[in-house]
């Protein structure tokens, strides 16, 4: 693929969806300096089902709704560095991820984001091949938002 062919831009924050874990219009910051996705999870614990490793979890919806319990495939525990340059054991799972029209699967890794502004945030492995980021704009890819220009939250 030549570079910008088929790219779509995407502002700094985007409203995403995870519509196998049933989670809609979850606010997400595009962090090209973070390698990994992740999503804010709560009271995150491992179990098995017919010799398959899983993780169930919590995620606060965004609106203070009743929060919600998902269930994922645990695909790995890897050690990730935090912006503060800790490193943490993280579960990852993989599910789809549907930015505006686009959907396909990633990586993502539960954390605890509640000192975060955004419950969730998009790595460059998840941008790669798919969206060009203009980090002066917002909501290029969330229907329904009307594009923001600048950086105001």
């Amino acid at each position: 693929m030549s570079k910008g062919a088929d790219l779509q831009f995407i502002g700094w924050r985007e409203i995403v969806h995870l519509p196998e874990l049933g989670l809609n219009a979850i606010p997400a910051k595009i962090d090209t300096g973070a390698r990994t996705s992740s999503l804010h999870a709560l009271e995150v614990e491992k179990f098995e089902r017919n010799g398959e490793a899983y993780v169930r979890f919590l995620v606060e919806c965004p609106g203070g709704g009743e929060p919600q319990r998902c269930e994922a495939v645990n695909v790995d525990i890897r050690g990730i560095t935090s912006s503060n340059g800790e490193t943490q054991r993280r579960y990852v799972i993989k599910t789809k991820l549907k930015i505006g029209m686009i959907d396909f699967r990633a990586e993502i890794t539960l954390a605890d984001r509640s000192d975060m502004k955004f419950p969730m945030l998009i790595g460059r492995s998840s941008l790669r091949r798919r969206f060009v980021v203009d980090s002066g704009h917002s909501w290029l890819q969330s229907p329904g938002r009307n594009p923001v220009k600048g950086h105001k939250p």
